[in-house]
């Protein structure tokens, strides 16, 4: 390969983001205001590194080149949101009271001023993050503890960093209430265990972790500023809510409850402040069109649900509201401006929902819908509609396949070859793949950089070593990145250019922190345990385990038969194949291989009675899951 540099905006993007800005109404300034208002203070820097090492694990003094216009290599209308992230940080007055600190990480953290401290909503991604916002909040207002915590839903931007705010001995005791809506923490520690190594390995594509901030690199999630990468932790809650109406008074503070299950999140609610007329919408309502699938990979979500909930928030709360404010973004002030935004939120995930089945049920298959479907003037007017998270090609085939699956009915497409497979025989009846480059070439200067992404893809999968292929798919992506409005779709153009030309970057491994080991219940550890059984490697094998966990006084059985690991509560096999006697956290260190057998059976911690080395059997067939595998070229040939 030789020209492996960036490049510049083709003369097609230069004219597509044109077209973009000569679109929308740039004149209009109000979310530009409502972010500005209420400023107390910031950091400077706004450097957020972590204590132990000085590793920087937030940095938003890269984006300062964000103050000027739109660069080429940009979509205008990403720009802005890009704008109104990161150049909007620090503590903010949302009324006397309320407080949020953005910026500060992907996510807001919200401060309520109760009696005796402070009330706690969302403690951001990290320890780190979440330590320097509330910091940051004692320094300016003063010094005032913890005295609850309320987190809105399962997904770990908003529960991550709460070791950075609490003691988890306080929780235990009852003496900080941590309050969550039911369900929270399976959800929370399933997503983030059963399918974690996937999700973050797309993560990092998604959220940009490994793109340079620049006009031709990374300029925003779209959700927020920028996604922390520090110290993770879990605390599992001791205050559970369960249905709508249910109220709570935290430090004298009297909220009421709304439950909103699955609709941004599996497990999620929104709440209001009867004594401020404020109105908590988590994250179901957001300054830009969220996602009903999200590219990192989850399960697709339910845009009728969202939407009805959304209505159910207006029916509650509208006529007592004076203010709405949320996980991510900037407040709405007035309730009438309020109450317009929820029901353009409301109306823009059920004209998706509602339209996408329309079209289905004519026929049409969810590309094919995504080709077509627009929204209508009044929602698509509305900056905060705007695709800058989730976009409606997307979102409307999340609604075929939620209700249809990923088939669409015509049998040509019910058994197709895999990429490699099928690229090697594309390249073949396209007459090789010299004569594919040229046509695709161009198609390049033509500007129809999806079908030059289209065609290359089917040599690189079979061919990774075409470097003319990989060169002229990445040229490809990166304009398409120059072009997108959503933060995530431009991530994800980026990235795979970069690994086209670069090859899989360094990543960390995956690792769980021993804060998230120390909380994640043990059915869900269990169950990850199975996922990372390599059942090809199990065949013919057979074991019975007994666990006593020494600090608990529970018992469970584990077993191995048909490839498959079981496991059973309250449960001792009679004649078991060994019997491990452990703490439940020494047996979530052990088997999440933070530590090992050899090291508790040192430290006095671990005793096994029966055959040893059947449990160091068992271990020897899980698989060690790598960050580096590859998304733009062939994954490992399988047998």
């Amino acid at each position: 390969m030789t020209d492996t540099s960036q490049k510049s905006a083709t003369v097609a993007t230069r004219k597509a983001n044109k077209a973009i800005a000569d679109s929308l109404n740039f004149a209009d300034q109000a979310s530009f205001g409502n972010a500005r208002r209420g400023f107390i203070a910031s950091i400077d820097p706004i450097t957020i590194t972590r204590e132990r090492d000085g590793k920087v694990t937030y940095d938003l003094e890269a984006v300062k080149f964000l103050q000027g216009e739109a660069a080429d290599s940009a979509n205008p209308s990403l720009w802005r949101q890009a704008q109104l992230n990161g150049l909007n940080h620090g503590l903010y007055e949302v009324v006397p009271g309320i407080y949020q600190v953005r910026s500060f990480d992907i996510a807001n953290m919200t401060l309520i001023k109760g009696d005796t401290g402070w009330v706690v909503i969302d403690p951001l991604t990290s320890s780190e993050s979440s330590a320097a916002a509330l910091a940051l909040a004692n320094r300016e207002l003063g010094e005032r503890p913890v005295t609850a915590i309320i987190i809105t839903h399962s997904h770990a931007d908003h529960f991550a960093g709460t070791l950075g705010v609490v003691d988890p001995a306080d929780v235990a005791s009852g003496k900080v209430p941590l309050v969550t809506p039911e369900g929270f923490t399976h959800e929370a520690l399933s997503e983030n265990v059963l399918a974690g190594p996937v999700m973050q390995r797309r993560a990092t594509y998604m959220y940009g972790n490994l793109l340079k901030p620049d006009a031709k690199g990374f300029l925003t999630t779209g959700l927020g500023a920028a996604l922390s990468m520090g110290t993770t932790g879990f605390v599992a809650p001791n205050d559970i809510i369960s249905k709508t109406g249910e109220t709570r008074v935290l430090d004298g503070i009297e909220i009421e409850f709304q439950m909103t299950p699955g609709t941004e999140a599996p497990a999620e609610m929104v709440f209001y402040f009867p004594q401020f007329k404020a109105l908590c919408m988590s994250e179901i309502t957001s300054h830009h069109m969220h996602n009903l699938y999200t590219p990192r990979g989850a399960q697709v979500r339910d845009a009728l649900a969202w939407s009805a909930q959304i209505n159910e928030s207006i029916d509650l709360f509208g006529d007592r509201l004076e203010v709405e404010f949320a996980s991510h973004h900037w407040p709405i002030w007035g309730r009438d401006a309020a109450v317009d935004y929820l029901k353009k939120q409301r109306d823009l995930y059920k004209y998706i929902h509602d339209q996408s089945l329309r079209l289905a049920n004519h026929g049409y298959n969810k590309e094919e819908i995504a080709e077509q479907i627009a929204l209508p003037p009044s929602l698509a007017k509305e900056f905060y509609n705007r695709g800058y998270y989730g976009t409606l090609n997307h979102n409307a085939k999340a609604v075929y396949v939620k209700y249809l699956g990923h088939f669409d009915g015509n049998p040509a497409t019910l058994h197709p070859h895999p990429a490699a497979a099928a690229g090697a025989r594309y390249v073949k009846f396209m007459g090789g793949a010299d004569n594919v480059i040229a046509q695709a070439r161009t198609s390049f200067d033509e500007g129809d950089y999806r079908w030059v992404a289209e065609v290359l893809n089917h040599i690189v999968m079979s061919d990774p070593d075409n470097g003319d292929a990989r060169l002229l798919l990445a040229d490809a992506l990166e304009q398409m990145g120059y072009q997108a409005e959503s933060g995530p779709w431009r991530n994800f153009y980026l990235s795979g250019a970069m690994e086209l030309r670069h090859g899989v970057p360094d990543s960390r491994p995956l690792e769980v922190s021993e804060g998230m080991a120390a909380g994640m219940p043990l059915d869900n550890l269990f169950q990850a345990m199975a996922v990372r059984l390599n059942g090809p490697k199990a065949d013919g094998k057979a074991y019975a385990f007994n666990f006593e966990f020494t600090d608990t006084g529970e018992a469970y059985e584990l077993t191995l038969e048909n490839c498959v690991l079981n496991y059973f509560p309250n449960r001792s096999n009679p004649k078991p194949t060994a019997t491990l006697k452990l703490s439940t956290l020494n047996f979530k260190l052990l088997m999440l291989q933070i530590k090992d057998a050899a090291t508790l059976m040192g430290e006095g911690a671990l005793a096994i009675d029966g055959e040893a080395l059947a449990f160091a059997e068992l271990a020897g067939l899980f698989d060690r899951f790598s960050p580096k595998w590859p998304i733009v070229t062939p994954r490992p040939a399988w047998s």
